[in-house]
């Protein structure tokens, strides 16, 4: 079986020597080393063994990537480098599911509109909590939603202005993915009045997510049902993989919390970034350190073929 390993760091913090390149593969055997971005980003292709040798097999082909991986960061010794091992066949996707807070945008909107009411800590601990698993999301969002009755419809625009910054590499991720042919598109528990005009900035095809009920310019406290939660991620990449003819591998979802799991584990390569602990575990593939840019590299794309949004 034939394995791609990409060590990746953050480009605003480029540490990825020759040194700690050697450390990490040494114990790899044989491989073929190629540059993506110097100090940045490095992948290396190699012969990991036959899934069908009967002392593999029983590992199964996830246990047999972590265990490459552990012992990849392992070798790092704390270096703040993100290692990914997936097969080598296959890695440019064709298909882009993304969630947006925290993952796309660097902020929670939801958070961000309870500010204006007073409550946003109390939000923020409900959100963690529904991120983090411990709360099901349906009656967290419901819960949420209700304590911002009354907000007039304006602050959204204010939000998105002052207050929303785009996760850096994001449109890089997106515009250099397109332009390779893939179609994307934004799937969040959040809110269409925000997923709009983010998709828009960033350069997705089409996004999907919540409506807020809005009476006379205000917000009523309400959200539209049938909540976008855990299942509607994982409906939507099943639907458009099945729009566009592709297969189980050619799809790459990213997101950072707990209703993004069925979509991450469905998809191709699900990336967990800079996630909650039971996410980051649980995803076939995390990133702790870099930016969005990552996900290209673990593509396989040079830093020469971004495409900048």
């Amino acid at each position: 079986m034939r394995l791609a390993v990409s060590l990746i760091c953050n480009p605003a913090k480029p540490v990825l020597t020759s040194a700690l390149v050697e450390a990490a593969l040494a114990g790899i055997g044989a491989h073929e080393t190629r540059t993506l971005d110097p100090g940045v980003a490095v992948e290396t292709l190699f012969e990991a063994g036959d899934l069908d040798d009967p002392n593999v097999a029983p590992l199964g082909e996830a246990i047999l990537l972590s265990d490459h991986r552990n012992a990849i960061v392992a070798a790092l010794d704390g270096a703040t480098i993100d290692v990914v091992v997936q097969p080598a066949d296959g890695r440019r996707k064709k298909l882009f599911l993304a969630d947006m807070d925290s993952t796309m945008i660097a902020q929670e909107c939801i958070d961000e509109l309870a500010d204006y009411v007073g409550l946003k800590a109390e939000v923020s601990a409900i959100t963690e909590r529904a991120m983090r698993g411990e709360l099901p999301f349906e009656p967290a969002l419901r819960e949420r939603v209700a304590l911002l009755k009354g907000l007039p419809l304006g602050v959204i625009d204010e939000i998105i202005e002052k207050r929303l910054t785009l996760m850096p590499g994001g449109r890089a991720l997106v515009s250099t993915m397109r332009a390779n042919g893939a179609y994307a598109a934004l799937v969040s528990g959040g809110f269409t009045v925000f997923t709009g005009p983010i998709a828009a900035k960033i350069g997705f095809d089409e996004h999907r997510s919540n409506r807020l009920v809005i009476a006379d310019e205000k917000l009523a406290g309400l959200v539209e049902e049938p909540i976008v939660g855990r299942e509607a991620k994982y409906a939507t990449l099943i639907e458009l993989r099945e729009r566009f003819g592709l297969g189980e591998n050619d799809t790459l979802a990213v997101g950072d919390g707990a209703n993004d799991l069925a979509m991450l584990g469905e998809a191709g390569l699900g990336v967990a970034f800079h996630a909650k602990p039971a996410v980051a575990e649980a995803a076939a593939a995390r990133v702790d350190h870099g930016d969005l840019t990552a996900l290209l590299y673990m593509q396989g794309y040079g830093r020469e073929e971004f495409v900048e949004g």
